[in-house]
């Protein structure tokens, strides 16, 4: 499993009975977690002081946050050198995987290291955390999410980020047709990243099933890779998916095309209370041997 260490401004507190108590910046929320099934006490009780808002699910999907102190409509994290516009959003989210640290760092450590100019494509890039981590590193990115709302979210981390003059593009767009148009224009990118949901619709309604279209996407993907690729990445929070999964799906597709390395696993974050680690979700990487 792959940890990051490296985080000042976020921290898991403690986890207990679904629930996971964090620290954002100066900010402390309580929310839902299914992989928390282990009891460490009441955690509204243990900490009711310190947590400034709490997200309830409701029984009928979906659920609302309950601020039980004045906490801003948005505030900023870091990770250093990049700077995170944090809001709470429905389904108990705050706009940042903080377990994804571990891959920016991945991505900026490679494309540093190829000396020379290096094309990002993000697809289903959400706030782009990966975005402003590949522009800090020095590549152009082109950034494609379905939701404009997230499009626009991003350009809001890449300016706190000071990086509003690098090279990027924004596209609100199905990722499919997105790609399948690149293919004919002939356009080619030295490494792609993606965050698949498990379900999710197109800006035209398009429907998206990861067991049905993710090996489609790769394999259209593989048709707008470069000469010389440095990394393909996927992650995933599907529930059941398998990073097994994604590793036999990398070895199939990009690393049949252009041989390099496959790695694959979890990435996860590391509980302060008792130094438990608290998985997050899945990973596959394939890079070059550059």
């Amino acid at each position: 499993m792959l940890v990051s260490t490296n985080w000042q401004d976020v921290e898991i507190i403690d986890a207990s009975n679904g629930m996971k108590l964090e620290r954002w910046g100066k900010n402390y929320l309580l929310r839902p977690d299914p992989q928390i099934i282990w009891d460490n006490g009441d955690l509204l009780s243990k900490y009711r002081d310190m947590i400034d808002a709490v997200y309830y699910r409701s029984s009928k999907g979906g659920g609302h946050w309950e601020n039980l102190k004045s906490i801003p409509s948005s505030w900023q994290v870091r990770y250093k050198n990049l700077t995170f516009n944090i809001k709470q959003m429905g389904f108990k989210h705050t706009g940042l995987f903080p377990e994804q640290a571990v891959n920016w760092d991945f991505m900026m450590e490679k494309i540093k290291s190829a000396n020379r100019e290096v094309k990002v494509l993000n697809l289903f890039a959400y706030t782009g955390g990966a975005t402003v981590a590949c522009l800090a590193a020095g590549a152009s990115v082109t950034h494609v999410d379905a939701s404009r709302g997230m499009v626009e979210w991003c350009k809001e981390n890449v300016k706190s980020s000071n990086l509003e003059k690098a090279p990027v593009r924004y596209l609100v767009d199905d990722v499919i047709k997105f790609v399948k148009r690149e293919i004919r224009r002939g356009n080619k990118y030295d490494a792609i990243i993606m965050d698949p949901p498990s379900y999710g619709r197109g800006s035209n309604g398009e429907v998206w099933d990861i067991e049905k279209n993710l090996w489609e996407l790769v394999n259209l993907c593989c048709d707008i890779l470069s000469n010389e690729p440095l990394f393909f990445l996927i992650n995933s929070y599907t529930t059941g998916l398998s990073s097994t999964v994604l590793d036999n799906l990398l070895k199939m597709t990009v690393d049949n095309r252009y041989k390099g390395k496959v790695t694959c696993g979890e990435v996860g974050l590391r509980i302060k209370e008792n130094n438990l680690i608290l998985p997050c979700g899945i990973y596959g990487r394939w890079e070059s041997n550059e």
